[in-house]
């Protein structure tokens, strides 16, 4: 039995649920209690509460046990009243808090070496806090925040030397907020992160979804009108995942209020992969669901291969892979999640109680990144995974639903396949990696770089450029540059660049700031890939 955790084990039975919970009870101290993920660095995912001047941290053990440690931390005049986020700002291998509160934002940023291990950093800004993420929004390498305002344009923080920076605009720009739910997705597969915002306010033009695009060069486009993404269905989170495994990412838009004046409808909205969306919500099983939460958020609980939504009105709507849902009751619905007795399955944590996942016979893998190139969560990355069920895919996200923070482990079900094909990374640095063959019902651990692609892996990407984006040179990983050759285009097609990339070393110093279009050339055999000038 677990030391700290109350004696009371209550079962969940639930009708025709793919998969059952059981519910214990875990000493928790800390006003706020909405966070799952690691801590200390073990890649093992812990609980996580703050108060005014403490962190709390449950950390899980190997033999199935938590151990409470207490973090002493100078007063922070912002709470997360509004959302908790983690990753690992400061690159020490220790991920770092994010508080969004009603008034500010503040950051707890670690710091072993003192006394204290976490020193708050907070600025004076006024910001009425929603949603929070940390992502690297200038692709430098090191970890951003972003920060959704409730009434005025949204704000972020650059990482200066490991100094969040305040900058305002540019990234939700509605004059009167109705930020909410923004979560960071590659939507249309071009290796950059974009941000999906889900609206909410009391006017029609202020609660319109807005979906950023990423241009590459540090600017972001709002194309949610011509994607078929600008519902005003007073969205508070949106629940993203690929719901068919054909590669690319699909949402669920669920509403959170109904009004008299926006009597708006859950969406189910299907990736066209051509940059726009389809409404499928007709036949899909949340036609008739009429319940409503803030809270979204896509896993897979049964671990069949087929991402499930759960967040809506104490249900789980399984996934069966063809775009359509068969609900099951929970024993929860606000919660964060993660894997809290390291069996492969997600289990959910809420206000001071576990639900243990209780798992069935299908088979899974954990993936845990790290950058090194890229930022060290591998935030931004996309996992691909190759197995007889097909092609699965995942984005490494900090900061999904509205309030709580899940962990920050990839986790695929694979149903009764016995082994997988291959595991590919693509990091955010552009460089690759290729796993083939991994153990199934385990951790795999990829750090960047380790398992990079040759040129017998034609079929995928026969090489990866970094940095990138980059100021001057631009190099070129693969197996040999013998006697190859490269041209550079502009998304136009245009030529501007060419010559011999034997050195595996390019100076684009030239360029103008933008994204491009890299062909490598060797032995008769083309392949291309995009970077950015800085």
């Amino acid at each position: 039995m677990r030391k700290i955790l109350l004696s009371l084990l209550v079962a969940s039975s639930l009708v025709g649920a793919q998969v059952t919970f059981t519910s214990q009870g875990i000493s928790m101290p800390g006003q706020h209690k909405m966070c799952v993920v690691d801590m200390n660095g073990d890649y093992l995912d812990d609980i996580v509460a703050v108060s005014s001047n403490r962190i709390y941290i449950n950390q899980q053990n190997e033999d199935d046990t938590f151990t409470l440690k207490e973090h002493i931390t100078s007063n922070s005049p912002y709470m997360p009243g509004w959302s908790l986020t983690a990753g690992d700002f400061n690159g020490d291998g220790y991920n770092d808090l994010m508080y969004g509160s009603g008034s500010g934002v503040a950051f707890a940023i670690s710091d072993f070496s003192s006394s204290m291990g976490y020193n708050i950093v907070y600025g004076n800004q006024y910001v009425f806090s929603q949603r929070g993420n940390f992502i690297d929004i200038n692709n430098d390498g090191n970890l951003d925040a972003y920060m959704c305002h409730d009434v005025a344009p949204s704000v972020y923080y650059i990482n200066e030397n490991n100094v969040p920076v305040y900058h305002q605009g540019g990234l939700g720009d509605h004059s009167q907020g109705g930020h909410y739910g923004s979560i960071w997705v590659d939507y249309n597969n071009d290796g950059l992160m974009d941000l999906f915002i889900a609206k909410c306010g009391s006017t029609p033009e202020k609660r319109i979804n807005e979906l950023l695009r990423n241009n590459g060069d540090g600017t972001f486009t709002n194309v949610a009108p011509e994607a078929n993404l600008d519902s005003s269905s007073e969205n508070w989170s949106t629940a993203w995942g690929d719901f068919n495994n054909d590669g690319w990412l699909d949402l669920f838009n669920g509403i959170n209020a109904y009004m008299q004046s926006n009597p708006g409808s859950h969406e189910l909205m299907r990736n066209n992969g051509d940059g726009t969306f389809t409404d499928v919500t007709a036949g899909s099983g949340f036609d008739n669901f009429d319940g409503k939460s803030r809270e979204h958020i896509a896993y897979d609980f049964d671990n069949d291969g087929f991402l499930d939504v759960a967040g809506n009105s104490n249900l789980i709507f399984y996934g069966n892979g063809d775009m359509t849902f068969t609900p099951a009751d929970a024993p929860f619905s606000d919660a964060s999640f993660g894997d809290l007795n390291n069996d492969g399955f997600i289990d959910a944590f809420a206000f001071g109680t576990i639900y243990y996942n209780q798992g069935n016979n299908n088979n899974w893998i954990k993936i845990t990144t790290k950058g090194t190139e890229s930022n060290t969560n591998g935030i931004g990355a996309r996992i691909e995974l190759y197995s007889e069920l097909g092609k699965q895919i995942r984005d490494v996200r900090s900061g999904e639903g509205f309030a709580f923070m899940s962990t920050l482990n990839t986790h695929f079900g694979i149903g009764t396949d016995t082994q997988i094909e291959k595991i590919i990374v693509r990091w955010p640095s552009g460089i690759v990696d290729t796993i083939l063959h991994p153990q199934i019902n385990s951790t795999l651990h990829i750090v960047e770089g380790e398992h990079q692609m040759g040129v017998t892996d034609l079929d995928q990407l026969a090489f990866a450029v970094y940095p990138n984006p980059t100021k001057d040179i631009l190099n070129i990983k693969t197996e040999s540059t013998k006697n190859a050759s490269f041209e550079i285009r502009d998304l136009s097609g245009a030529l501007l660049m060419k010559g011999d990339a034997s050195s595996g070393k390019i100076n684009v110093q030239s360029l103008n700031k933008g994204t491009y279009v890299i062909s490598f050339i060797q032995d008769g055999k083309k392949k291309h890939s995009k970077f950015i000038k800085n």
